[in-house]
């Protein structure tokens, strides 16, 4: 990002790491808010991604997975 630019969490406002932002839409998220997709691994925001409640047991999916879930 240019300087100047705050890198902050998008969902706590911490401060967030260089490397730690979601995959899906590009904001920030701290290591504490990031969730990663059972499925793909990629990192996301509370936001880009659902939990999903099924037999398994708890999964994290991104929206990119979660719209193969039935």
């Amino acid at each position: 990002p240019p300087v100047g630019v705050s890198k902050a969490c998008s969902s706590c406002v911490r401060t967030a790491g260089v490397k730690e932002a979601c995959t899906q839409c590009d904001q920030f998220v701290c290591q504490n808010c990031s969730r990663f997709c059972s499925s793909c691994n990629a990192v996301t925001c509370s936001l880009c991604s659902t939990i999903d409640y099924g037999d398994v047991g708890e999964q994290v999916l991104c929206n990119d997975c979660s719209i193969f879930q039935v």
